[in-house]
């Protein structure tokens, strides 16, 4: 910790931490209105309830696009069991701190997931988790054989501890802070691109995270680490990631599957209206209710 004479070359200068931090101010940033030190709801709002087994409330951050990318292909491969409604949660509108959404993730982040065809219903949150779990019911995107099975886990619990310091310490820094800060951003770059190396190594001698089995590893993975090798934060040039030819070509192996197009597009909020379905009720609405579709017909959907 800096002490008071470190305090001129301080961020901003001549701040020097408090003995004992109290929340008086806005942190700043994007994400300034909604970032609070406590948990639990700040508003009475119940959850929609559409007609599937599996209820989705959610937002199209690469979090939330694990899950949609597994439903998808879990639908594709015939499974009717994971039909589902994918409701949108407005982060940065406070949905998440609704009273229904904190009855079934008490951490208020997305996604969050209610499987009604248990009795009670099966209440879901933290997207490693939601993966696992329907990976398992529906038996399908997870090896029963005891090693793969194994990696599978390593790769995924690899993602789960690895991606914050992508999305809320490299991203974070470069895309939403007020303003830019050299240490933090250097700090996080570094590490984002250790973690691109790891991923590029091991794809040199696999064609998936778990040699030529597709998993919820890759599922879990691509959303962060194929964003950062195609659009995320606008940084492509700024982290060289022509550097890692292997990660390039399973992230296209992977955008090339259709599920994994479509589970993209739920609850997408930003990039082009047609690459946007805000809510999916049934795979017919990839065809009638696109965003594009919907202003079209002035925000109104069939």
């Amino acid at each position: 910790m800096a002490d008071t004479e470190d305090a001129p070359a301080n961020q901003p200068p001549g701040y020097v931490p408090p003995r004992v931090w109290t929340w008086d101010s806005p942190s700043g940033g994007q994400f300034a209105n909604i970032n609070r030190p406590v948990s639990g709801a700040t508003h009475e709002k119940a959850l929609p309830v559409g007609t599937h087994p599996l209820q989705l409330y959610s937002m199209g951050t690469p979090n939330g696009v694990k899950v949609t990318i597994l439903l998808e292909d879990l639908l594709a491969l015939g499974h009717s069991g994971a039909e589902y409604d994918a409701w949108l949660i407005e982060i940065g509108e406070g949905d998440q701190f609704a009273s229904g959404f904190v009855e079934i993730n008490p951490n208020s982040r997305i996604p969050a997931l209610l499987d009604r065809s248990t009795d009670p219903p099966t209440r879901l949150f933290e997207s490693g988790s939601i993966l696992f779990y329907l990976a398992e019911k529906f038996g399908a995107f997870l090896p029963t054989e005891h090693y793969k099975r194994a990696e599978t886990m390593n790769w995924l619990m690899w993602q789960m501890g690895s991606a914050p310091f992508v999305g809320g310490g490299f991203g974070h820094f470069f895309t939403y802070a007020p303003f830019k800060m050299e240490y933090p951003i250097s700090r996080y770059a570094m590490e984002t691109k250790r973690q691109l190396h790891v991923l590029d190594t091991h794809l040199a001698k696999n064609q998936f995270m778990v040699g030529d089995d597709y998993t919820i590893a890759d599922m879990a993975i691509w959303p962060w680490y194929g964003g950062l090798m195609r659009d995320a934060y606008g940084a492509q040039e700024f982290l060289s990631v022509q550097d890692y030819p292997n990660l390039r070509r399973w992230t296209a192996q992977l955008w090339s599957r259709p599920a994994v197009q479509r589970g993209r597009m739920v609850n997408r909020t930003s990039g082009t209206p047609d690459t946007q379905l805000r809510e999916r009720h049934d795979a017919g609405d990839f065809e009638s209710n696109r965003q594009d579709m919907v202003e079209a017909r002035g925000r109104v959907r069939v």
